[in-house]
């Protein structure tokens, strides 16, 4: 018992507390309790601590006398079931019951030891390990929230790269990838990871199945992933436990602002600390054995791997897309559409349907929802002439009859141009030539409405499949050229001329019957 904990407890006894509750609430026994506060008093009085006395030994017991054939049976029988001891027991003479046979084996029974698991060391640049560490922290401008500590450490050196993260998906995953090899000056030839999916899908009876987009990426690379044995953490021992001194010595007696502040004091502590920390197994630091290390790894190729996701979004009537529960403008002109949008660690831009860059916008994080980002040059008037151009413009792309519809629109609806914005997302629902025959039936039969287009593709059409809606507009951006009609097959004339001249003589001609058995056909052509 330390001073401090005899400090409390004398404290307590001053205030009146018994020795029950102390105990109770020290969580220690009460004779505990009792010896410290004797020990106490003793020191007051002047006179020493009474010595502690001999402890009672354990009660006898009528399995006493039993117990040298019980150890017989067990170490001749090591496996020896507690049922059939007693039945060996009783036979001896034994009168006791089940329960004292049962708690003298687990006592007497040889238990075995596991095998001591030996340190593996690696030759420089040879393996590399990687783990996340999932942590619910306590920042205080943006109050609790669960983040992930990415750790790829060099088994050599021991020289590591960390960074805090929002999520551990496979964009996360790689790019956290690049960031640490280049800041290692290269990519160890092994490394090897947990079962998470961004690198294993599963294990079967063959084997770790990996993920192939992840597999792609270390091709890249050069280097070999290595999936760890299921419910084995030794097998990653070194960055396990780089996890419990990150938690002591970075974590321990700081507070941290935002995410954005904990990368940055990461960052310091790695250079500071970590880097130049002596170790107690080798007496150098990380960074001097890394020095030896960083030749032997494997160089960098001359382009980093495309990390970025992409995805498809549709452009909504107010024109913007959605990406995380935030969202980003584009011009009203591609109301409707679905684009291609490459998104980044830092940036989310926009595309059209030829690959041609329509926005670029600062990726909001994650810990925001519902923020509408805009740039000015999208929304950026309110004229109500331009704004008509700028839909006379995306309806004229649809055709003469869709102006129509639109003039129309316009000159006998209150808000015709929000209804034509409406409208544009129809295409995304229904297929194209749908909306050309609904438009043709409105303007037929003098339906210049929003709700009278809805109900005519509701009787008319079926929304087609977001796949069917992608290979449409895939296809109006194809060059023309490749939109024609695919090569039919040729007649077998015209390769008559790769035929043997021999074989070419005796080819009937045009005037001559050809309606000879197949097997004479069959001799026309070459084996």
């Amino acid at each position: 018992m330390d001073d401090a904990l005899r400090h409390e407890i004398v404290q307590r006894h001053q205030a009146g507390a018994s020795i029950r509750s102390i105990a109770t609430d020290l969580g220690i026994s009460r004779g505990a309790v009792a010896r410290a506060l004797a020990r106490v008093q003793a020191q007051r009085d002047g006179r020493s601590a009474p010595a502690p006395g001999p402890r009672p030994g354990p009660r006898p017991s009528i399995l006493d006398p039993f117990e040298p054939i019980l150890k017989e049976l067990l170490g001749k029988y090591p496996s020896l079931t507690v049922e059939r001891a007693l039945q060996e027991l009783r036979q001896r003479g034994f009168a006791g019951g089940y329960t004292v046979v049962r708690q003298r084996v687990r006592l007497l029974r040889p238990r075995p030891t596991p095998p001591p698991v030996p340190r593996f060391e690696t030759e420089p640049g040879q393996q590399a390990q990687m783990d996340f560490g999932v942590y619910d922290l306590d920042f205080t401008r943006a109050g609790r929230r669960r983040v992930y500590l990415f750790s790829y450490l060099l088994g050599y050196s021991r020289r590591q790269y960390l960074r805090w993260v929002e999520a551990q998906d496979l964009p996360t995953t790689l790019r956290e990838h690049v960031q640490a090899f280049h800041h290692l000056g290269g990519v160890a030839r092994v490394c090897l990871y947990d079962n998470f999916k961004a690198v294993v899908l599963r294990h079967d009876a063959d084997g770790p199945l990996y993920n192939p987009k992840f597999l792609a990426f270390a091709t890249h690379y050069g280097f070999r992933p290595q999936a760890c044995r299921v419910r084995r953490p030794q097998t990653k021992g070194k960055v396990e436990r780089k996890f419990f001194y990150v938690e002591t010595s970075l974590l321990n007696g700081r507070t941290f602002d935002t995410l954005e502040h904990l990368n940055e004091v990461t960052a310091w502590w790695l250079q500071r600390v970590a880097d130049v920390r002596v170790l107690r197994d080798f007496k150098e630091a990380p960074r001097d054995r890394h020095a030896r290390e960083q030749p032997h790894l494997l160089p960098l190729p001359t382009c980093d791997y495309d990390t970025a996701q992409v995805v498809y979004r549709h452009v909504n009537v107010e024109g913007f897309i959605a990406y995380r529960l935030n969202f980003y403008s584009l011009p009203w002109s591609y109301i409707g559409q679905v684009l291609p949008v490459r998104v980044t660690a830092d940036e989310v831009i926009i595309y059209s349907i030829r690959l041609e860059e329509i926005a670029r916008h600062r990726r909001l994080p994650s810990t925001q929802s519902g923020v509408r980002q805009t740039l000015k040059s999208h929304h950026a008037t309110d004229d109500p002439g331009q704004r008509a151009l700028l839909l006379k413009q995306r309806f004229g792309e649809l055709g003469p009859l869709a102006v129509q519809f639109l003039d129309g629109l316009l000159a006998r609806q209150i808000q015709g141009k929000l209804q034509a914005q409406q409208l544009l997302v129809l295409l995304a629902q229904y297929q194209r030539q749908d909306v050309l025959a609904a438009l043709e039936h409105a303007v037929r039969f003098g339906a210049f409405s929003l709700a009278a287009m809805r109900r005519i593709l509701a009787a008319r059409a079926r929304p087609k499949p977001v796949l069917a809606e992608l290979a449409e507009l895939h296809q109006d951006a194809l060059d023309p050229s490749l939109r024609q009609e695919p090569i039919g097959p040729r007649p077998t004339s015209d390769y008559q001329q790769l035929l043997a001249p021999e074989e070419a003589d005796a080819t009937p001609s045009e005037d001559e019957p050809q309606d000879k058995p197949d097997q004479d056909r069959h001799r026309s052509h070459p084996a």
